[in-house]
């Protein structure tokens, strides 16, 4: 745990791993380091200093290769789910401010395995998701963005069931959760939630996701489409169910 303005080497090392494999995946995918490295980081620090050190990094690493990524994505359903989170980020900041740490890891547990069931699903074959599905998505977005700094869990599925590219899919995941980042980013400063250590912390580790998102990126182009869909499924699945093993053994 942290104390003071500092952390222990030993447990910044591990933490410092944990975000290298999270920030790799989440260059590969377009998703997943906060679904990975939330649960993880909580055996070091608190599950609420968790949450808001993955939505810090969120948000550094966002900004990375945003011009073609809003060239790649699907900007209409993007901006529509951004806009809907935006408003239900401040909700999921305050249930987390209210919720005990042991019912928070169960929680966050829940959340990464409910992805990768939802990932699971037939894909749609001949249509969009419609405005309303849209909204929704970003609503629940917004929720787990604050609660859990997971947006994935509605929107990975919302677009790996949609008939379209890797290249789209990711780049709209992306463009959304540089959206979600700024709005909990907000939330969670209004909020007071943003300490000193905290932002230290996140300081610290961002080189690792910078290291990592690189490495994940380049790896992005050189598999099929195929292996690409199959290995967000794999991600979701491992993360999900990691967390509960922890949670057992705990």
């Amino acid at each position: 745990m942290m104390q003071g303005a500092g952390i222990a080497f030993p447990a910044l090392a591990l933490a410092a791993v944990m975000t290298f494999g999270a920030a790799a995946i989440r260059g590969l995918t377009g998703f997943g380091m906060a679904i990975i490295l939330v649960p993880l980081l909580g055996l070091v620090v608190r599950p609420d200093e968790a949450v808001i050190i993955a939505i810090l990094l969120q948000l550094f690493i966002a900004p990375v290769g945003i011009g073609k990524i809003a060239r790649d994505a699907d900007r209409a359903s993007a901006g529509l789910i951004v806009g809907a989170a935006v408003i239900a980020t401040p909700l999921g900041v305050w249930l987390l401010s209210r919720t005990a740490p042991d019912t928070a890891r169960v929680i966050i547990a829940g959340i990464a395995i409910a992805a990768f069931l939802l990932v699971l699903l037939p894909p749609r074959l001949h249509s969009k998701p419609g405005t309303m599905e849209t909204l929704l998505t970003g609503l629940v977005a917004g929720v787990l963005t604050g609660f859990a700094a997971m947006p994935g869990p509605p929107v990975v599925p919302y677009y790996l069931r949609q008939t379209i590219t890797a290249e789209r899919a990711r780049a709209s995941m992306l463009l959304v959760f540089f959206g979600t980042a700024i709005a909990a980013t907000l939330s969670s400063a209004l909020l007071g939630l943003i300490s000193g250590p905290v932002l230290w912390l996140s300081v610290l580790l961002f080189p690792a996701v910078l290291i990592g998102n690189w490495l994940g990126s380049k790896a992005f182009g050189r598999i099929s489409e195929r292996v690409w869909r199959s290995a967000v499924a794999l991600i979701l699945g491992l993360a999900g169910f990691s967390a509960l093993w922890r949670l057992i053994q705990s």
